[in-house]
């Protein structure tokens, strides 16, 4: 290669200060240089995504572009991609992502908490409020946001970068983002899913029965449940009893923070499960208990696990999963339970999802293997399929 003196120079220069730059390969694209197209995964009929190619828009003042790196698979897209309960289809999906900040608008200063951001903050959505005032980070009457829209529940438009299962996302104005560059791929990837653990939580204490000391029942060991047993850990909550009918996922929520385990399967009726419940909590029943499960027969069975003067967090609903049988007097009247609904999440359970991430590190709760399967892009549809077959247990996207 032919150089002038002036170049040589240079060269030694940055050697002997160990800033030279590697040379980019024959055709690749500038650091940071931001492409004119993104690709997106969108789910154009059931169990069917394909990948198009859109122009990356040019920015408002309150927007930021996202270079997405990665974003889990959640139930929710599942329902989606078997049934299109929400009408969405042709949608982008995808509402669990990450990724870095590679433009933003001139009026763009902050994330939701009041943090600064800036061009390489690595960044999660929560909603899009529109004209909610009342959903604010500190609301102290905690409304949740289930009212709000969602980035990857978008209903397609003329700019098609509406979901986190794409190379680049854009965030309009008005949205609720947050700095979140203290936390590894894995921790933010699981962010959305755990904030919906939180804001449960969260409502099983308003009740006033759930302590240091509870005996805690914990049914359905997906990745919600699993999810569940690690924030009650990071809380000091030891006495806690998973319940699953899959011996793999009972063995991880022992690793994730649970005492004891009770599979279903080895009980033929509800009465024995009851039994195998209260043995498993030294011959009680439990103070408090989390149904994780959609399934309407796992609802009407957990209220012979909780004591009297016991509570109950019902979460596992997201969407219409059919009616559940109970007995009023005998399962809530005569046992005066107090029971609670959760749904989502608020902004303020998003800010504390954070720092339980952090604490569930620290004390050592292997929360990032719940991360089983990563696919790129282009294998979007084997992703979902993977998820419906429930080879493992979180399944996400993840960009190279």
């Amino acid at each position: 290669m032919d150089m002038n003196i002036e170049d040589i120079v240079k060269q030694v220069l940055a050697e002997m200060q160990g800033t030279q730059a590697a040379a980019p390969a024959a055709g690749s694209r500038p650091a940071g240089a931001i492409p004119k197209t993104s690709r997106v995964a969108m789910l154009t009929g059931l169990e069917k995504f394909e990948i198009r190619e859109y122009p990356i828009p040019e920015l408002g003042d309150d927007d930021i572009l996202v270079k997405v790196e990665g974003c889990g698979v959640c139930g929710t897209d599942a329902h989606e991609f078997k049934r299109d309960p929400f009408s969405l289809i042709p949608v982008v999906l995808g509402h669990e992502g990450t990724g870095e900040i590679v433009k933003m608008g001139k009026n763009v200063k902050k994330d939701s908490a009041g943090k600064a951001l800036t061009v390489g903050d690595k960044v999660v959505t929560c909603m899009i409020f529109k004209d909610n005032p009342d959903i604010t980070m500190f609301d102290l009457n905690k409304q949740n946001v289930g009212g709000a829209d969602v980035y990857g529940l978008l209903p397609d438009d003329d700019i098609h970068l509406n979901g986190w299962f794409a190379d680049y996302l854009v965030i309009r104005g008005g949205s609720s983002v947050f700095n979140v560059s203290d936390l590894d791929l894995d921790s933010r990837i699981l962010i959305e899913p755990a904030a919906v653990l939180i804001h449960a939580v969260e409502r099983a204490k308003t009740t006033g029965i759930l302590r240091f000391n509870s005996r805690v029942a914990v049914q359905g060991c997906g990745p919600i449940g699993l999810l569940c047993i690690a924030i009650l850990r990071t809380m000091g909550i030891e006495n806690i009893v998973a319940i699953d009918g899959e011996q793999k996922r009972l063995d991880f929520a022992r690793e994730m923070g649970a005492e004891k385990s009770v599979n279903f399967k080895d009980y033929k009726g509800i009465e024995a499960l009851a039994d195998g419940v209260k043995d498993a909590f030294g011959g009680y029943l439990a103070d408090f208990a989390f149904q994780c499960t959609g399934s309407p027969v796992a609802h009407s069975n957990i209220y012979k696990f909780i004591r009297n003067g016991g509570g109950l967090c019902e979460l596992g609903f997201f969407i219409n999963g059919g009616d559940a049988t109970i007995n009023p007097h005998f399962d809530i009247c005569a046992k005066e339970l107090t029971v609670v609904g959760s749904w989502v999440y608020t902004l303020r359970d998003y800010a504390t999802t954070f720092d339980f991430l952090k604490r569930a590190k620290g004390i050592g709760l292997p929360v990032h293997k719940l991360i089983t399967h990563k696919f790129p892009l282009d294998q979007v549809n084997e992703a979902h399929f993977t998820n419906l077959r429930m080879e493992g247990l979180k399944v996400a996207i993840v960009n190279e």
